[in-house]
């Protein structure tokens, strides 16, 4: 039974964790975080992804969580609604496809995988040495440890795929746009709602979803590369309100209830594209690998397929990691490919240049449901996503 570290215990670490252990792996998960990280926002699970968490016996409790939202009002600086979206459409979503929030998910993969993985909380890997026999792995507070396999599933930032690639800038590609996210009162009294007010450049947001007594609010912009401290909380508040200062709408009450926000996020949108992902006895899966950023609207069914195909690919293998890893590659490479491409056209839609392409997208979306080949219209939105989502035929390991 070899024994492998995976770092990362968001999504792509226990979904691992999960089906390494039903292979007959012994899995442990180090998670930097001092206990299972809560909040986040809205994530979509489609296609095969679905299909995976169907494998997992969890679909119902996933379908349980599910946001439940309804859907989107576009609102002009004065608040006065100017176009609507159902939630459906708003997300890209149809047919059984399931939004749920980031925090919800990470639980439920937690509660599966908790009483047969180890898991280690408050702490993270400083070094790795690759020997003949496997990888001996120095911690920040626990005493070093020897393990066959060593996992990265550590997201955008993987700590992991700089001790073993070397810096991330070769591998992180920006898209030009940051995003925030991060808990406000609902002074809206949104229920299952998405606000959203356009301007040239930036996008805001504010939604609440269903038996939530708070609400999320979102920030997104473009930008050159911005020069912060990822780590200062502080300063990336500060960065936040200055590029939005003098906007309207509930903006100046959003960033005031930031101060108080204990899950404040902020980061580039980027993907993370590598040639390979393993190294020696070191592999990557989900945003460690090839994050396809928040804009493609697939980072979370990636890692869900990443994780049942590197597990399901080792155990293939019957412990040859070198054949693992090439058939992982080799397998998801398509899919991954498939699903990065969506990122730059959805931007497109997100945050828009000018004002005449605001107004423009407001009366599409006021004329739309008047238009004969409203379907069709629809169906041009959605399809994109489907056969990215859909791009991949999971083997039965």
């Amino acid at each position: 039974m070899a024994d492998i570290l995976i770092s990362g215990g968001s999504v792509a670490g226990p979904a691992l964790a999960f089906w390494l252990r039903k292979y007959g792996f012994n899995p442990t998960v180090v998670e930097r975080a001092p206990a299972l990280r809560d909040g986040g926002y809205k994530i979509d699970i489609r296609g095969a992804a679905l299909e995976v968490v169907e494998r997992m016996g969890l679909r119902d409790e996933v379908e349980r969580c599910g946001t439940d939202m309804r859907i989107a009002r576009f609102v002009d600086v004065n608040g006065k609604q100017v176009g609507t979206m159902s939630a459906q459409l708003f997300g890209g979503r149809e047919g059984d496809d399931v939004e749920i929030m980031r925090g919800d998910l990470a639980r439920i993969l937690y509660d599966a995988t908790k009483n047969d993985v180890e898991y280690v909380f408050d702490d993270s890997i400083t070094a790795l040495e690759e020997t003949a026999d496997g990888v001996r792995v120095t911690f920040e507070n626990s005493p070093p440890r020897m393990f066959d396999l060593v996992v990265g599933a550590d997201g955008l930032h993987s700590n992991v795929r700089a001790l073993a690639f070397g810096e991330e800038s070769p591998f992180i590609h920006d898209l030009g746009h940051y995003i925030s996210i991060f808990t406000v009162p609902n002074h809206l009294g949104l229920d299952r709602t998405e606000m959203m007010h356009p301007a040239p450049g930036k996008s805001m947001g504010m939604y609440s979803t269903r038996q939530s007594a708070d609400a999320k609010a979102m920030f997104l912009f473009s930008s050159a590369p911005l020069a912060y401290d990822r780590r200062d909380v502080a300063q990336q508040k500060k960065l936040l309100a200055e590029v939005f200062a003098g906007q309207g709408w509930e903006v100046p009450r959003l960033l005031d209830a930031m101060a108080d926000a204990p899950d404040f996020y902020l980061d580039s949108i980027s993907q993370v594209r590598m040639d390979g992902w393993s190294s020696g006895r070191v592999v990557l899966v989900g945003d460690a690998a090839y994050g396809p950023s928040p804009a493609s609207g697939q980072g979370t069914s990636l890692a869900l397929v990443g994780a049942y195909v590197l597990a399901g690919s080792l155990a293939a293998a019957g412990g040859d990691h070198r054949a693992g890893f090439a058939a992982y590659e080799s397998d998801l490479r398509h899919f991954v490919e498939e699903n990065q491409k969506l990122a730059a056209n959805n931007l497109k839609g997100m945050v828009l240049k000018t004002a005449g392409q605001i107004r423009f997208q407001m009366f599409m979306l006021r004329l739309m449901p008047h238009l004969p080949g409203k379907n069709r219209m629809i169906k041009q939105i959605t399809e994109p996503i489907r056969k990215a989502a859909t791009a991949i035929t999971l083997k039965d390991y």
